[in-house]
């Protein structure tokens, strides 16, 4: 039963309705909150980068306006390029900034509501307070949540996460102050791979979130990870929605999510919906957020962090809750209050699981894969939700994240809902890029996670997937797809071209582009331009090298992406099977390692694109 809280205080609130709202984000999420607008009647704007061009979300919006750019840098994070397309060219009242990118990102609040704007989400105070672990923590002890040993401080180098390990022990998490969703998280076993976890963890943090500050904390061995769906309003009431149970992950990233979090003990389930809730009205929560927490198979729980934005995950608990979590954000934003969006004495409704179908080859190792949705059959049925940012035809581009949807299905028991699912996967089929389906089929009959016939064969943890199921089972039964024929996906490009004398820029879809710049050579006669790459394959490959004439120590890239760093010297003697260069592709790192004994020899540069099995160096 949700649980609610109503602080002495109520501060006043002036709040304007809401019609035409844009969309900082893309992708998946941006679907969703699109939808949202649709059904409560307002318009939907979108903002896109270059390679988002022909995206599913951009043909759904009512209007779309382009970033002028490649990157999330140029592009989804540049706080001052929305915010002037917001206001002085989309004329919005108002910016949702979905998840990821800029949505927990205070001067990105601060500059909307600057610009005379509806921010749909948290204050700024609230996000900054929240946004900083190291301030959530504190927050958090001092209203007394559960919360594993740490530090209050963010840690400047290597020296001091040795010297917390000594005093802790092992293992322990390394975790940017400003992350979220596994990013700028690293897990350390053993003291000896401190250095590499630390660079690694800043980095990600760095690149993901614009600040490479991490703190460290306790990690517990075999904890589930458990979370509380919390709504929050301006009149300072917090409201418990639900929980959910993340714990199917894998690289700290969720895979797959169910509502309500099952096999939890009233007294365990009661005490974490009373810490968020307390949390939250410390922190004067307003709109949707989500209060994490480990939970111990001995019944120990730790508080984690709270996200301030609405989570991938959310569809669970809006199918168990009846509560559209994005529409009540707009009513909150509004100025309504929680009573009016939830009913506070609703008990969840069934169960659901959410499976998030990510570019990826889990046969591989689950390195990610841009390309082409060549073909695409959506499960259908009753119980059947399926969010998508793709459709037949879609890019998967190589500069952001890998999932492509999210299949939830709803039934009115554990044991029902897993049933459907098997069918609704069995249903799903994607060709083009690799998948997670079959990886998701094996999760689902695996007798860990059914716990059949008997709850306390649940036996899930956070670390479940590479510590169990993975060792025991044979990764080619993982494939579900295989990387289209198209290889790297096209993208669009600009073309310039003169209208009554005034000349113009024309963006063009990739698969316009391409079929032109194979037509009449126009590409080489300076007919297209701009900030595109060339129209297929990727740009500035490196080391690409015919598989037949390679040598036998090749060092060749697991996936398409992004070399970031050598982790050896050109000439280090190393081992097979050593790290010995890092290739990032959405938004994830991936270490390759040596193929035999002998010395590195490097070919690709950091900062060079390469192509899934493109040679980077060799070991001779």
């Amino acid at each position: 039963m949700p649980t609610t809280s109503t602080p002495a205080t109520t501060p006043a609130t002036n709040h304007r309705r809401i019609s035409r709202v844009l969309v900082a984000n893309r992708g998946e999420i941006a679907v969703r909150i699109i939808h949202a607008c649709h059904d409560t009647g307002r318009t939907a704007i979108a903002v896109y980068a270059d390679p988002d061009a022909d995206a599913l979300f951009v043909h759904l919006a009512d209007e779309a306006y382009a970033l002028d750019g490649a990157t999330s840098k140029t592009t989804y994070l540049d706080i001052a390029k929305i915010v002037d397309i917001a206001k002085n060219k989309a004329h919005a009242d108002a910016v949702h900034p979905g998840y990821g990118f800029l949505s927990e990102n205070a001067d990105f609040a601060q500059a909307v509501i600057d610009a005379g704007l509806t921010w749909i989400g948290p204050s700024p105070e609230t996000i900054r307070m929240l946004g900083s672990k190291v301030e959530a923590r504190r927050i958090a002890a001092d209203v007394g949540a559960p919360m594993a040993p740490g530090t209050t401080e963010p840690v400047r180098d290597p020296a001091q996460v040795v010297a917390f390990a000594r005093e802790h022990g092992l293992p322990l998490a390394i975790k940017a102050v400003y992350g979220g969703g596994g990013r700028g998280l690293k897990v350390v076993h053993e003291l000896k791979d401190v250095e590499e976890a630390f660079v690694s963890a800043t980095h990600e943090a760095e690149v993901a979130f614009g600040n490479g500050d991490c703190f460290i904390e306790r990690f517990l061995a075999r904890p589930r990870h458990v979370e509380v769906q919390v709504l929050g309003d301006a009149h300072g009431r917090v409201v418990a929605v639900g929980t959910r149970d993340c714990s199917l992950q894998r690289r700290n990233q969720k895979l797959i999510e169910e509502a309500p979090a099952p096999f939890l003990a009233p007294e365990t389930e009661e005490r974490l919906k009373r810490a968020a809730v307390a949390i939250c009205e410390r922190a004067r929560y307003t709109s949707a957020g989500t209060v994490e927490f480990l939970v111990d198979p001995d019944g120990t729980m730790s508080f984690m962090e709270v996200n301030t934005r609405i989570q991938v995950e959310h569809p669970v608990t809006e199918v168990t809750s009846g509560v559209d979590l994005v529409a009540a954000q707009f009513a909150i934003a509004e100025g309504a209050g929680v009573g009016d969006v939830v009913d506070a004495d609703a008990a969840p409704h069934g169960h659901a699981i959410e499976f998030r179908i990510n570019a990826e080859d889990p046969s591989r190792g689950f390195v990610p894969f841009p390309g082409t949705i060549d073909g695409l059959r959506v499960p259908s049925g009753p119980g059947i939700r399926f969010d998508t940012g793709v459709a037949a035809g879609s890019i998967v581009p190589d500069q952001f994240d890998s999932m492509l949807a999210k299949l939830v299905v709803w039934a009115p028991t554990r044991a029902a809902c897993l049933a459907r699912a098997r069918r609704a996967l069995a249903e799903l089929k994607i060709d083009g890029v690799p998948t997670v389906k079959a990886f998701d089929e094996t999760v689902i009959n695996d007798p860990d996670f059914t716990a059949m016939p008997s709850p306390d064969r649940f036996r899930v943890y956070t670390r479940w997937i590479e510590e169990d199921l993975l060792p025991r089972t044979d990764a080619a039964t993982l494939a579900s797809g295989v990387p289209g024929a198209r290889g790297v996906a096209p993208r669009p490009v600009n073309a310039w071209i003169e209208l009554d004398g005034r000349r113009m820029r024309l963006g063009l879809p990739a698969t316009l582009a391409a079929t032109l710049a194979g037509v009449g050579g126009l590409a080489d006669a300076g007919g297209l331009a701009g900030s595109g790459a060339p129209a297929s394959g990727a740009a500035g490959t490196a080391g690409a090298t015919n598989a037949d004439a390679r040598p036998a120590g090749a060092i060749c890239s697991t996936i398409t992406g992004t070399v970031v760093r050598w982790l050896v010297d050109d000439g280090t003697t190393v081992a097979a099977g050593d790290p010995v260069v890092v290739v990032e592709a959405m938004k994830m790192e991936t270490e390759i390692s040596a193929p035999a004994d002998g010395t590195v020899h490097q070919q690709a540069k950091p900062g060079d694109t390469v192509a899934f099995d493109d040679q980077l160096g060799e070991v001779r």
